[in-house]
């Protein structure tokens, strides 16, 4: 059996493309598969970290931001996908696949597009609530969609959805470390209350911004927090926490790898909106204050969390608002027990487990087609 898989950009996109790969892995052992990325961007890295060949496209997306700089991308965007599409059809010309797999990302689209024009079969998995222009496109030649909320026959035929959740990392969904073990893991006091933050792989600045600009609130409350800043803020961060003295409870990271740990030590959790974010917190079951990005496409993080939202499974905060409520939101929540509990119930009934299996059954019927 030979498999393309096609996207990233982000964690968002890599981690359930990771995880459908493994699952095929798992059911074939003997199965090719083959990533098709961006040049550039983090696909690039961490696919081949977990074991998976990558080929990677000259793709980029529209720079929404009016500089000049992004003027020039824009201009060169068009002649990039002439390109790409030359050199995914090589691609897939070479490797001949049973099925094309597009997770979201940059290059999925002249993935999929080219694939469904050469006559293989291909399959969608859309992550978020609301679907963007990008995979609405691509539904009309896919075989199948999956999806991961409710109501998507707004966006895409409802004879080709199916509704399998979102594949999140397998030492998540087998989620076996104790709280005392994440602790220990991340240098933490186990009498004290802990709080994570992260704004998604890469980062989240008003999100950092919040913490940066309250760092003694955690000395104050006695709470501890462990801080994935990203790449950007990583230096900017440690420093401050250090001039400050402030290590013993703030625990700065430029990225968790052991997201388990985190989750397992953490009471409460402050993050992004995205999709595979939040697959994962319904997974986990920890109260949890979405923060979602304004910098997306049809703002559908806010549309993520307010699905959480509406059924008393998360709270939210505004991304302009966040440096002033965001940590008093966090404690009022955390000085709450029962309305901890109460959300830990809510977002844990939200989850689906076995995502990426559930993928894989539908890339089966597909191949006995």
């Amino acid at each position: 059996m030979k498999a393309i898989i096609s996207g990233g950009g982000s964690g968002g996109h890599i981690f359930p493309a990771v995880a459908i790969a493994n699952a095929i892995k798992t059911r074939y052992p003997e199965a090719q598969i083959l990533f098709v990325g961006a040049e550039g961007r983090m696909e690039m890295e961490k696919v081949p970290a977990a074991g998976y060949e990558i080929k990677g496209l000259p793709i980029a997306g529209l720079q929404r931001q009016l500089t000049f700089s992004n003027l020039i991308k824009n201009l060169q965007l068009p002649f990039k996908v002439v390109r790409s599409q030359r050199l995914v059809r090589s691609i897939i010309r070479d490797f001949d696949p049973d099925i094309v797999v597009g997770v979201g990302g940059f290059a999925s689209e002249p993935t999929l597009k080219v694939a469904a024009r050469m006559g293989y079969t291909t399959l969608l998995q859309e992550q978020n609530s609301y679907a963007g222009l990008t995979n609405k496109t691509l539904a009309k030649s896919a075989s199948v969609i999956c999806v991961a909320y409710e109501g998507m026959e707004r966006f895409f035929p409802k004879e080709k959805i199916v509704y399998t959740g979102n594949p999140v990392r397998s030492d998540i969904e087998q989620m076996r470390c104790t709280r005392e073990e994440g602790c220990a893991y991340f240098g933490l006091e186990m009498g004290r209350r802990v709080m994570l933050s992260v704004g998604g792989s890469l980062g989240a600045r008003s999100i950092n911004q919040m913490i940066i600009k309250n760092l003694n609130f955690f000395k104050d409350n006695d709470i501890q927090i462990v801080w994935q800043t990203g790449k950007w803020m990583y230096e900017e961060a440690a420093e401050a926490v250090k001039n400050a003295g402030l290590d013993r409870w703030i625990k700065v990271h430029q990225f968790i790898s052991r997201m388990d740990m985190a989750y397992a030590a953490a009471d409460m959790v402050i993050s992004r909106a995205g999709a595979i974010a939040i697959s994962e917190l319904c997974l986990v079951g920890k109260p949890v204050i979405l923060i979602p990005s304004p910098n997306v496409a049809e703002d559908h993080q806010t549309k993520n969390a307010m699905a959480l939202v509406n059924k008393g499974a998360a709270l939210m905060v505004k991304d302009a608002d966040c440096v002033t409520q965001g940590l008093p939101m966090a404690l009022e929540l955390l000085n709450n027990g029962t309305r901890c509990e109460q959300m830990s119930q809510a977002i844990r009934s939200m989850a689906a487990p076995k995502a990426a299996d559930k993928i894989v059954d539908q890339i089966d019927k597909l191949l006995k087609k």
